[in-house]
């Protein structure tokens, strides 16, 4: 088994697929994609993936992109933990409805707020989305009151969506602390996540670094 990822480091995306890959234990062919000088608008990388964006893989023949499609697949294809995706219909459910709050709601927020400043060259941020974050945060310190995971009792792909998420945030600058259920489950799952050092862990610390170097 070979699979390539085409992948970048400071993509929230990206790292929870490497998580994901981490949880069932898998190894993926890393393929590195310097989005700063345009390498996915490459015509033989727009061949492959006309959608452009990273993550995306290749595994023999089947190719898909989106992160939270692609660790649904990979969990179903060669993960052997029926706990991180689970096949019961409601608990499968939840976790579908908590990596679509991420991308919709979470995700979607921290992107339009922090984005154009950071890596887009704004001067100024965008208060509404200010607030939106914020609400996002309130609703996800909800979802994890008296859970230890995002999805139930039990690590689940959604956890591993959420938390590369939400560590960006936290690099960021937002603070996480407000929000007590959201940092005890954050710091539950720094500790516990297979691989979350390297899979995770090493790309908040190349963008700290882009943060630091750009102060």
């Amino acid at each position: 088994m070979s699979i390539d990822l085409h992948y970048a480091a400071t993509s929230a995306p990206c790292r929870a697929v490497l998580l994901t890959a981490e949880a069932i234990g898998i190894s993926l062919n890393l393929m590195p994609i310097n989005m700063a000088i345009g390498e996915r608008l490459k015509p033989e990388i727009i061949q492959i993936n006309p959608q452009r964006t990273v993550p995306f893989i290749v595994d023999g023949d089947y190719k898909l992109s989106e992160s939270r499609a692609i660790m649904s697949y990979l969990t179903d294809q060669y993960g052997k933990n029926p706990r991180l995706y689970p096949q019961n219909q409601m608990a499968r459910a939840l976790v579908n409805h908590r990596l679509h709050f991420d991308i919709g709601t979470l995700y979607k927020s921290m992107k339009y707020y922090y984005y154009p400043v950071i890596f887009n060259g704004a001067t100024e941020y965008d208060e509404q989305y200010y607030k939106e974050l914020e609400h996002a945060f309130d609703v996800l310190d909800m979802f994890l009151d008296g859970q230890d995971y995002a999805a139930g009792r039990n690590l689940t792909i959604a956890d591993l969506s959420l938390v590369a998420t939400v560590s960006t945030i936290e690099v960021f600058g937002f603070d996480v602390q407000r929000y007590s259920n959201v940092a005890r489950w954050l710091e539950k799952i720094k500790s516990s996540a297979p691989g979350y050092r390297m899979a995770n862990g090493e790309g908040i610390q190349i963008i700290k670094s882009i943060l630091e170097s750009n102060t």
